[in-house]
């Protein structure tokens, strides 16, 4: 595995210079400063090249830009309704300027309104720590009594719907803003977040799409971009939905084994492949991660890897994010498949053997406290899991695969 590190820009809390003290040697970043549906101009692309490449003392970083993440598809395209055919347009000119620059790994979600969902951004944790949680009966909480979404009641079970009436009713008015300002935060590096009223705009667009109609939006967006991929070089990687079932009555299309199987049959091609993510798919009890790798390992191009601890066996519920080695999904078991596939591409001679992987999300410790970095993304936090990976992938090596 390429070990790679997420980094949002300038901006970014954590500089260059400490990415390079983690042992990371690619860069996972994006042009959050461009609006969805925009073209990204070849002097964009090269600045933020520029931007990894080059210390605070003007000096080489060594670091390069190694993963898109990401290429925002935009609600028009997902809908398709508005500008959709123009932002496609778009995207794979994009993607022309991407591959221009050497990139050729491309990752995306299709998830609908929400890109990521969290009800507490900074969960207190036994060890002084922090941490982002989904609380199934906070969010319904938000869903019935503060976004007050017609019929949502009847989406959740009884018991979570009265739990969410008590804590709705517990709640001051701080304590509301704060819950409705976490559910709706934007795209991870965005400085955007939507309104309560910017929400009912998108639920009142989706409401004739169903899940089949979503799916078959989305296989037409890959069928109009995927042959631009193959012909530049690059390999495009959907994220799945997260966490992986349906949130304010939208369909969500790729929480399962099953729906990465169907799209990447429909549009079949070494373009077209999957971001695995352990955290996202692993609040489902139902995803087996690393029979996922040995069955689709061929099509991963990407890996986020980040442990969630559910707080029951359901298939919605609640969830936080726990420590890389210290979750429900077996990442001991998942980085030797990873290996294992590794080792398939080598013998096959694919030139993309070595995957990128990222130490997605981590715990807020130490001097992350008061940071208040980019929620889910602290320095220490995530360096802490970066090192944990880096010793299993080490150790099954030399004992799985008998590499020195």
């Amino acid at each position: 595995m390429r070990e790679t590190w997420r980094w949002f820009g300038p901006q970014d809390l954590a500089s260059i210079d400490d990415v390079i003290q983690t042992g990371a040697v690619g860069i996972v970043s994006a042009l959050h400063h461009i609006p969805n549906g925009v073209v990204w101009s070849p002097a964009e692309i090269a600045r933020r090249h520029t931007e990894i490449g080059t210390r605070k003392d003007g000096s080489a970083s060594g670091l390069t830009w190694d993963v898109v993440e990401s290429l925002p598809v935009s609600e028009d395209i997902k809908k398709q309704k508005g500008d959709w055919r123009a932002h496609i347009d778009n995207y794979k000119t994009s993607l022309h300027h991407i591959a221009d620059s050497g990139l050729e790994v491309v990752c995306y979600n299709f998830m609908p309104v929400l890109d990521w969902t969290r009800t507490n951004l900074r969960w207190d944790l036994p060890n002084g720590g922090s941490c982002m949680r989904f609380d199934i009966n906070d969010f319904a909480a938000f869903d019935i009594h503060v976004l007050e979404r017609h019929g949502a009641g009847a989406d959740y079970t009884n018991a979570i719907a009265d739990e969410a009436g008590r804590r709705f009713t517990d709640m001051d008015e701080s304590q509301k803003k704060t819950l409705a300002r976490n559910v709706t935060m934007g795209l991870p590096g965005s400085s955007d977040s939507m309104t309560l009223e910017d929400v009912r705009g998108h639920l009142a667009e989706y409401s004739g799409i169903s899940r089949e109609r979503l799916r078959a939006n989305f296989v037409d967006f890959l069928e109009a971009v995927i042959p631009t991929a193959e012909k530049v070089g690059v390999r495009m990687c959907c994220h799945p939905d997260d966490p992986p079932f349906s949130l304010l009555g939208l369909p969500r299309v790729m929480s399962t084994e099953d729906d990465y199987r169907f799209v990447m049959e429909a549009v079949d091609s070494a373009a077209n492949g999957m971001t695995l993510c352990t955290g996202s798919l692993g609040v489902r009890p139902d995803n087996d991660l690393p029979g996922m790798v040995e069955r689709l390992g061929n099509k991963v191009h990407f890996l986020h890897l980040r442990n969630v601890r559910r707080d029951n066996g359901d298939i919605v519920g609640s969830f936080f994010e726990s420590e890389h080695l210290g979750g429900d999904v077996n990442m001991i078991a998942v980085i030797a498949a990873v290996l294992r596939e590794e080792r398939r591409r080598r013998t096959a001679g694919r030139t993309d053997h070595t995957i990128p992987m990222r130490p997605d999300h981590g715990q807020d410790i130490l001097d992350d406290l008061g940071r208040r970095s980019q929620p889910g993304y602290p320095t220490i936090g995530r360096m802490k899991g970066l090192a944990e990976l880096r010793g299993v992938a080490r150790a099954l090596e030399q004992t799985l695969l008998g590499q020195n």
